[in-house]
């Protein structure tokens, strides 16, 4: 095989599903894109997008030295439906890519095995990302073949669904690019359909300002009144969006068990984590990241919506709570409760 197949071969090896290969210089359409997204404010309090828009917006200016990118997807595909647990009012939903350990870990190492290994067949230089840099990975996934960013914004693949991890190996070796995957959404709307929060302004647009996921985990403060009720049980991420695309008909099983857990559990345990419960408990997975405070704000803003009188106790425990947003949070959970 020559060099690209063997790349491919070993990609799949380590337990990716899928990998191509793309040009860095392959997705022009993004500096317009990018400029129009954080111009209409849609990136709310994510201010890092607005830093090093020429790398987020070009990656051959991130890396001018690289010749190729070789895309990655690695699947997480839940074993059950994630949308049962929004009608258990009485636990906390955790979208399902935070369930078991921090993708981070994983995925990474995935890369840093495989640029090892294609240093040992052919000399050069690798660069790895996941997630951590401003890499567009979305439009370079497309641009490698891997699937097309759907209504959503999510990356989507008529051989694994839309429940995947994306990982990118720079290199200065001069790959074979794949061809680009076309648009299969078609006139399908499920994704925009079932937003509880209205966050499409329009097919293939996000405004973040709206999005549950954006919202439990980026959104710094208090969350707007209006879009509370809107957030139900859901205390990190949302996977409404990703769960009713048809195309998950074809979703692959996860190529690791430990991105499997149970990150949930009931409102009222969850509620009582201080910041040393808290650490302790998320430790190794992805929820550690919003902190303590932020992740108890969300658990009361679930109470608020669970209708359940038995949890107004555990809200008014909280009410003198030093962080802001989180006795904010309390005080309206107690107010929804005793409106019932």
């Amino acid at each position: 095989m020559d060099l690209k197949a063997r790349v491919v071969s070993q990609a799949l090896a380590e337990g990716f599903v899928a990998c191509r290969v793309c040009r860095p210089d392959a997705v022009p359409e993004v500096p317009e894109r990018l400029g129009a997204f954080l111009a209409a404010g849609y990136h709310g309090q994510m201010e890092w997008m607005e830093e090093r828009v020429s790398w987020r917006g070009d990656p051959s200016v991130l890396w001018p030295e690289a010749r190729s990118v070789i895309m990655l997807a690695e699947s997480y595909a839940p074993e059950f439906d994630p949308l049962a647990v929004l009608e258990q009012r009485d636990l906390g939903a955790v979208s399902v890519y935070a369930q078991g350990r921090d993708y981070h870990d994983i995925v990474k190492k995935r890369l840093k095995r495989l640029a090892r290994w294609l240093i040992e067949q052919e000399p050069c230089e690798v660069k790895v990302f996941v997630d951590t840099a401003p890499v567009p990975e979305k439009a370079l996934a497309q641009a490698a073949g891997l699937g097309w960013q759907g209504k959503h914004t999510n990356v989507v693949s008529r051989d694994w669904g839309n429940w995947a991890f994306l990982g990118s190996v720079f290199t200065t070796l001069e790959l074979e690019p794949d061809a680009p995957e076309v648009d299969h959404c078609g006139s399908c709307t499920a994704c925009q359909d079932i937003c509880p929060t209205g966050a499409f302004p329009a097919p293939y647009r996000l405004d973040a300002r709206r999005c549950i996921s954006y919202l439990t985990i980026e959104h710094r403060g208090p969350v707007d009144e209006a879009l509370r009720a809107a957030l139900g049980n859901r205390i990190y991420g949302c996977d409404d969006c990703l769960a009713v695309c048809p195309w998950n008909k074809f979703a692959v099983s996860a190529s690791d068990m430990r991105y499997h857990g149970n990150a949930g559990g009931t409102l009222a345990e969850l509620a009582m984590l201080d910041d040393a419960a808290f650490r302790l408990r998320f430790s190794g997975s992805a929820v550690k990241r919003i902190g303590r405070d932020r992740f108890v704000r969300n658990v009361l803003y679930a109470i608020g919506n669970s209708g359940q009188m038995a949890l107004r106790e555990t809200a008014q425990a909280l009410l003198d709570d030093p962080d802001v947003a989180v006795a904010d949070a309390a005080r309206w959970a107690v107010s929804q409760l005793d409106g019932l």
